[in-house]
């Protein structure tokens, strides 16, 4: 034991390692429906790894935070700048009010108990369940330029003040959103999102068997169409059926069709359409067959960024006659949408820079289309890591940057910076897509990695101190901490129901979202049976995620 100790001593890296592991093991365990997940098991087993004594530098622990909010605003940039320009406003003004409560509950507690401001935004991070508190008054308090005794002490509350509120602000507020709620007002929740779908068409994600675009084998018998080209044809099908290869005899050679092609007699032709015009034409050809051969080429599904100028402009239609239907290609539009947003498929709207195209067809015929039109934006394993890290540097910069009024210096702080950088950085990859792509795989190690090592690390840093704080805070913070959990959420579901008028799931999403609580949603899923809630938890999420960054500096100074 006396060696393991003294190893972890003198290279403290190992123990940030088993910290972290120790957290994500313990933290996927479920005892019933209740976990405790995997930030307090980190923040736990910190403290406890902690108790022999390990100091680590202050500036990985930023490394890591800065990391956590990049990808964060990364990831909701685009649901937030979408939510201010469109009719989600109301959802950020509702989530913002909500934030504003959960701050000036824990202020006035904080101001009645006797907290200092380090106490008090633990006290608001662990009860509102938003880790990004605690780094952000990290961040604040490392720059405060307290005195090093003082600033020991400070850093120490800040954990002690998180894990004593953290659990009961997990699991009361699932408990209180999905049941409790529900009943104080009177409505059925699973009824409610299910009639909500319903109305507005929603459905299940997942997968399925259906397929809009195919091709089939078929044997040319029909004498109206033996000896016509294949431009001819296509034209006498209205361009919904594409011939786009040809066996001339069983057996023969494949060939693949150009507009002048001449249909022999007895062929068998690879036909491609949506299923619709596959059911309605394929049978006037001739009877179908198996032909695997004829039917073995590669396909694509391929988001196409429009960049080329000469087609800036242009109908979608003029763009979908020019370059998709010519004859023997068939190439087919499955999506449109602009700055994110998916957009109706009418051929008479104007194509701009920027747009996003998703074509599906023969591997060949969309790399030509690629070529033309501009951009093609193919699923890669690698991210832009050049877009994240000057992100990161610019953002933190000018959170850094520091304005004395009447001497008292105020900034953002460089942690506020780099989750506004993330969120510009999202907007942007989402409405130009040829740069600052990082896959969802790597958000998910960015993110999780960045917060639960950043935990990490205040638990280990802070662990000598803890259980004096617990001993000193304990019973009265935790009480503290239900209030700063249940106030928010009472004020956000009268708010929510009498005065804002949202759908009673949406509702419940929204403040599960202004509160950053995933186990909330989770327990609102289950409940409703349906994906309803999710609709006004992202908007909520994205919006507290930097309002409480913003609170925070608030908190820390307000004492």
């Amino acid at each position: 034991m006396h060696y393991f100790v003294e190893t972890l001593q003198k290279y403290p890296e190992i123990a940030l390692f088993l910290t972290i592991g120790i957290g994500f093991w313990i933290g996927n365990f479920k005892m019933g429906k209740f976990n405790l997940g995997v930030v307090t098991s980190t923040l736990l087993a910190g403290l406890l790894v902690g108790q022999v004594g390990i100091k680590l530098p202050g500036v990985l622990q930023s490394t890591f935070f800065a990391m956590f909010l990049f990808s964060v605003g990364y990831s909701v940039g685009p649901q937030f700048i979408r939510a201010l320009r469109s009719d989600g406003l109301p959802q950020v003004v509702f989530a913002i009010i909500i934030c504003l409560v959960g701050t000036g509950t824990a202020i006035a507690l904080g101001k009645l108990l006797g907290y200092n401001g380090a106490l008090t935004a633990g006290l608001l991070s662990g009860g509102y369940t938003n880790s990004t508190v605690l780094g952000v008054a990290t961040d604040l308090i490392n720059q405060s330029g307290l005195p090093d005794v003082d600033l020991k002490a400070s850093l120490a509350l800040l954990p002690v003040a998180y894990a004593v509120t953290y659990p009961f602000g997990t699991i009361g507020s699932a408990y209180a959103l999905a049941n409790f709620a529900p009943k104080l007002l009177g409505f059925d929740l699973a009824k409610v999102c299910q009639e909500y779908e319903a109305a507005h068409g929603g459905k299940k994600v997942g997968t399925t068997a259906y397929r809009e675009y195919s091709a089939r084998a078929v044997r040319l018998v029909s004498e109206a169409l033996i000896g016509k080209t294949v431009e001819q044809v296509e034209k006498m099908f209205g361009n919904e059926i594409f011939i786009r290869r040809m066996r001339s005899v069983e057996g023969g050679v494949i060939i693949d069709c150009q507009r002048d092609t001449i249909l022999t007699e007895n062929a068998i032709l690879a036909v491609s359409g949506s299923l619709s015009a596959l059911l309605a034409y394929a049978h006037e050809f001739g009877p179908e067959l198996k032909d695997v051969p004829l039917l073995d080429f590669s396909t694509e599904l391929l988001d196409l960024v429009v960049t080329n100028k000469a087609y800036a402009g242009k109908t979608l239609g003029e763009l979908i006659h020019s370059l998709f239907g010519e004859p023997g290609r068939g190439v087919f539009l499955t999506r449109y949408t602009r700055s994110d947003v998916v957009m109706s498929m009418n051929e008479n709207i104007k194509v701009q820079r920027g747009d996003v195209l998703t074509i599906l067809g023969a591997k060949a015929d969309v790399a030509k289309i690629a070529k033309e039109l501009g951009y093609a934006d193919r699923p890669v394993e690698g991210s832009d890591m050049a877009f994240m890290a000057f992100g990161i540097v610019l953002g933190s910069l000018i959170g850094a940057f520091t304005l004395r009024i009447g001497g008292i210096p105020l900034s953002l702080g460089t942690a506020v910076g780099a989750i506004v950088a993330g969120i510009i950085s999202g907007y942007l990859r989402s409405t130009m897509r040829t740069f600052g792509h990082i896959p969802g795989p790597a958000i998910w190690v960015f993110n999780n990695v960045g917060l639960n090592g950043f935990i990490a690390c205040i638990g280990l840093n802070a662990a000598l101190g803890f259980v004096g704080g617990i001993q000193n805070y304990g019973f009265a913070l935790f009480l503290a901490g239900t209030l700063v959990t249940l106030v928010p959420i009472i004020v956000g579901v009268l708010l929510g129901h009498y005065v804002f008028k949202f759908h009673p799931g949406i509702m419940l999403g929204a403040v599960a979202g202004a509160r950053s609580t995933t186990a909330a949603l989770g327990a609102l899923q289950e409940m409703s049976k349906s994906n309803v809630p999710v609709v006004g938890y992202a908007t909520g999420y994205a919006t507290s995620r930097l309002v409480m960054a913003l609170l925070t500096i608030v908190v820390v100074n307000v004492f």
